[in-house]
């Protein structure tokens, strides 16, 4: 007898990234306020999103004069976007999204301006918490083959798969419970919509299935296309994401991969100095 699936145990698992883009400012003495733990940039507005990973670095490669205590040409954590465009570092993503003064780092005035690349670092896939419910269409597109050669006729004679999708989510912007604390909000796709400096793009995990072992779920970068709110008395805020795909759609089973962290939130690197991430087993 084959089982049934019911959809109560999918959910939706978010990797905020850009379409490389770096944001170039110039970092003034008077922008940075040591005492507040706070600094601001010019032509920032709308780039960052509360909670994203960034890289922030000097373009001539000399030692960023930002953070109290770090005498190297960049910087790399998350930040906290306050209601006028402020900025608060921190060191692990919990930490930025709560936000406050307390947990965000010591600042240092620079001692001249000093010319800054910022760019969005990939961070981990973290669950979208109250999510009602999503859909996601796959489809081939249709390839004019008549002008390729014989190879390329034979891996294109089948089309491109291509991808569109919708989920509804409660809306919030406050803490929400996830699988654990590892979250993003509905909130932060509503913003990612209206991001052009840095792009709206994510990539995303749609879980169908779910046991203690095994995982069944679509993975594919994607672009944030329309939000719609829906307000209606003494009923919740409902916010309506439409995306499509940028890329390959696969289709996984299995346990996805995920990288081993230090309690910081950092990547652990192999002894001898060699880039590539260490993933658990």
């Amino acid at each position: 007898m084959s089982g049934i699936y019911l959809g109560d145990s999918g959910f939706i698992e978010l990797e905020r990234t850009s379409n490389n883009l770096p944001l170039l400012s110039k970092l003034d003495p008077e922008d940075v306020n040591p005492a507040r733990s706070r600094f601001s940039l010019d032509q920032c507005d709308g780039a960052l999103i509360t909670g994203d990973k960034i890289e922030v670095s000097t373009v001539d490669g000399s030692d960023l004069q930002l953070v109290s205590g770090h005498n190297f040409p960049d910087w790399t954590g998350y930040c906290h976007i306050d209601a006028v465009g402020g900025i608060y570092l921190y060191t692990s993503y919990e930490n930025a999204i709560n936000g406050g003064q307390t947990n965000a780092l010591a600042l240092i005035q620079p001692s001249s301006v000093q010319d800054i690349r910022v760019k969005l670092e990939r961070a981990r896939f973290r669950c979208i918490a109250k999510v009602r419910e999503y859909s996601i269409t796959t489809s081939r597109d249709t390839v004019d083959i008549t002008s390729l050669g014989e190879e390329f006729r034979r891996s294109y004679t089948n089309g491109m798969i291509s991808g569109q999708g919708q989920l509804t989510c409660l809306w919030d912007y406050e803490a929400a419970n996830c699988a654990d604390d590892s979250v993003s909000f509905p909130h932060y796709l509503s913003q990612l919509v209206i991001r052009t400096r840095l792009g709206g793009a994510f990539k995303g995990r749609f879980y169908l299935a779910t046991t203690d072992d095994s995982y069944i779920w679509y993975e594919a970068l994607c672009i944030v296309s329309n939000v719609a709110m829906s307000f209606e008395p003494t009923q919740p805020i409902t916010s309506a994401i439409d995306f499509v795909t940028t890329g390959a759609i696969e289709l996984k089973m299995g346990l996805p991969e995920q990288a081993l962290l230090q309690e910081n939130n950092f990547y652990i690197l192999q002894e001898d100095d060699d880039s590539r991430i260490l993933l658990d087993s």
